[in-house]
């Protein structure tokens, strides 16, 4: 390559045209020159029909990509994983011959890791984004993963476009900003220009893409796959997996604080509630029906930019799963496990959705690029605890030794070990489809109804759930530089949603909708309560954080008084000074502390608690104390003043409202709290707080 000399001119000029690409003006074509026509669809038998492996044109893309970044993932790339056990219900045989979906005799050991999307290792946990959610089921006929997100749909509706989609939300390439945010021109721009990710926009600007932490969110396996049962029997699935701890979300002032002050926050309060022993859990169930149900419907279940309401099916439950224990070893666990879609066991198959049949390859083949060889099911995180023989040698970092001359298939020289299995031995076999049809790169007319599930979402929320939404797509449009593609996702995208909506973001953006809503499809189904996180509610406090506010003359009897009862509870109760010295007692006594109230900040607890003692007038004079009252106030979440701190209520300016609690011992109204904690937050105090400084 030629470079730039001295001041020369005409020289940088010809290094510039020899080393840069300007695509204005360019056809799109493959890596090889060839013209692309269609960049939209792979190429399908019939439009519905399963993708095929001829389709160069997807694997050229795909491959590129899939090399994109080293060593990290190019997406999921900030993710934290544990170990656990899941434990199947009694009945599933009537939908499945899957052995750790059938046999409830014993457990089948997983591994799940929850990971960011756009972000890379470095980025920080609480940000705008959807979480992957994936779990390794070690079972005994083979390993199986199940890849979901916490997010029942996702943003487009063909792999040949995942590209395209990762490609526009990433940093952009002049500056490689933002970080870990869907912020910018280059994100909403394709939102803009391809409607089918309406839907999945009013998921990522509500407040499931803002978790409270990752023991409290769904998981969604997003394609439809099938359940195959032992008469050959064949259903439709939709997996969810559902939080026995409730689902729960921070406000985004809270999540903003959150990320300065603490950017490992999800990773430690995994960490730590497993260190402790409250074991987060999940019920895993499936929605299940039929191809002939299937047909009824207002919306194609190939479609993965749709989701079947729990009032058309309600979800089966399957079975259970536990994570109770950390990894010993973060990169030889959680950055080489190697998940993918593919990986399915006899009694479990897939569908015609043709994301989904992207990513049965492109999985694959990331594991490939990233962990550098085609061995990298040896490695142990990855290695199925069953026996495994493939007669597939060498290999770099192979770690298997084979005894015998033969590997290859059939032999006679090892009297043909291995063989082929008995087909009644937990051997896979296809669902056997019947197809004929025509080879098409098009989009299915089904498909085309891209704004009536989006709307079904946005008018099931509560109505601080829609405001939510409101301000986050604000939020996000205030940073996009360029006007059109702001007006572009009004006119639309948001127009076609909800014309409220759309109204109240134009408003925030100074601008103002310049079209009317699309003729658009009505769902059956008007509204669908389980869209909602209020349908989630937590059954307990468990492992909640409750911060307990100290200065010296703080009484010792109402410390052990909220410890003892927290302890009782599964809570976590931390004592918080002004430092991390020991406060003495209003009668002399030594108070052990846990941290120092500016170093532990309040948007990482879910409650706090004033003692009551001989130091009112300390704590007034204490601007951290005073500001963690205050935020908490401002997040909505209880708040505790015992005795003689509920003079705080009229001195910090606060409301009595329904998760402020005040009396003369914590033992009065210890129930009323704990209730208070499990709601999370007071949604009613958000117009209160609102004209409160960040």
């Amino acid at each position: 390559m030629s470079k730039p000399l001295n001041n020369d001119n005409s020289k940088i000029a010809q290094f510039e045209q020899e080393s840069y690409v300007d695509p204005k003006g360019k056809t799109l074509t493959s890596s090889l020159g060839v013209p692309v026509l269609d960049n939209q669809n792979s190429l399908k038998i019939g439009d519905r029909g399963p993708t095929l492996l001829e389709d160069f044109l997807l694997r050229d893309k795909l491959i590129h990509f899939d090399r994109e970044r080293i060593p990290e993932r190019v997406v999921h790339a900030r993710g934290f994983g544990a170990h656990g056990y899941f434990e199947a219900y009694k009945g599933n045989e009537k939908w499945t011959k899957a052995q750790f979906l059938t046999d409830t005799t014993k457990p089948t050991p997983i591994f799940a890791r929850i990971s960011t999307v756009q972000g890379g290792r470095g980025s920080a946990d609480v940000v705008r984004d959807v979480r992957g959610f994936s779990i390794k089921f070690y079972t005994q006929e083979g390993n199986y993963d199940l890849v979901g997100n916490n997010i029942p749909v996702f943003f487009i509706q063909d792999a040949i476009k995942f590209p395209d989609l990762v490609h526009a939300v990433k940093p952009e390439d002049p500056n490689e900003v933002p970080t870990g945010q869907s912020a910018h021109d280059t994100f909403w721009d394709f939102v803009s220009l391809n409607t089918e990710t309406a839907h999945m926009t009013t998921w990522v600007m509500s407040d499931r893409a803002i978790p409270r932490n990752l023991r409290s969110i769904q998981g969604f396996g997003v394609h439809t796959f099938r359940f195959i049962n032992s008469e050959n029997k064949a259903h439709l699935v939709k997996f969810h997996w559902t939080p026995k701890q409730g689902v729960a979300q921070v406000v985004w002032d809270e999540a903003l604080k959150l990320n300065g002050k603490d950017p490992d926050f999800h990773r430690r309060d995994l960490w730590d509630a497993i260190e402790k022993g409250n074991y987060p859990e999940w019920e895993l169930g499936a929605q299940i029906f039929t191809e002939e149900e299937a047909e009824k419907w207002d919306f194609d279940v190939l479609d993965p930019t749709k989701l079947v309401p729990e009032e058309l099916v309600p979800v089966t439950p399957l079975g259970k799963f536990i994570l109770n224990r950390n990894t010993d070893d973060f990169f030889a666990e959680t950055e080489q496990v190697a998940f993918s879609p593919a990986n399915v066991v006899s009694g479990i198959d897939f569908s015609n959705d043709p994301l989904l049949q992207g990513r049965l390859f492109s999985y694959t083949d990331t594991h490939l690029h990233r962990l550098g060889t085609a061995n990298f099911n040896q490695i142990p995180i990855n290695k199925p605890v069953c026996p495994f023989h493939t007669n597939r040698r060498g290999g770099f970092a192979n770690h298997e030794v084979y005894k015998g001359k033969a590997n290859y298939e059939p032999n006679s020289v090892d009297e043909n070990w291995p063989r082929e299995a008995v087909q009644d031995k937990g051997a896979f076999s296809s669902y056997p489809e019947p197809l004929e049809a025509s080879k098409l790169r098009v989009r299915p007319e089904s498909f085309a109804d891209h704004f009536s599930q989006a709307t079904l979402h946005y008018t099931s929320l509560k109505k601080h759930e829609q405001q939510h939404i409101k301000d986050a797509y604000a939020f996000e449009l205030s940073k996009v530089k360029d006007e059109a593609i702001r007006q572009r996702v009004i006119d639309r995208i948001l127009v076609n949603i909800d014309e409220d909506l759309a109204t109240y973001v134009a408003n925030e953006l100074g601008l103002k909708p310049s079209t009317k809503p699309e003729n658009k499809k009505q769902s059956q189904v008007k509204t669908s309560e389980k869209l909602s996180i209020d349908a989630f509610p937590a059954p307990d406090i468990k492992q909640r954080k409750i911060a307990v506010l100290v200065h010296d003359g703080s009484n010792a009897n109402s410390v052990d008084a909220v410890k003892a009862w927290a302890e009782s509870e599964n809570a976590v109760a931390e004592i918080l000074a002004p430092s991390s010295a020991p406060v003495k007692s209003k009668d002399g006594k030594e108070i052990a502390v846990d941290g120092r109230q500016n170093g532990e900040p309040s948007v990482t607890y879910d409650a706090v608690v004033v003692i009551d003692g001989d130091n009112l007038d300390t704590f007034k004079a204490d601007g951290v104390a005073k500001h963690y009252v205050l935020e908490t106030y401002k997040h909505l979440k209880p708040i505790y003043l015992i005795d003689d701190k509920k003079e705080l209520i009229d001195y910090l300016g606060i409301q009595s409202d329904d998760a402020v609690f005040s009396s003369k011992s914590f033992m009065d109204k210890q129930d009323d709290f704990k209730l208070a904690i499990q709601n999370h937050r007071l949604w009613l105090r958000e117009d209160v707080v609102a004209g409160i400084p960040a």
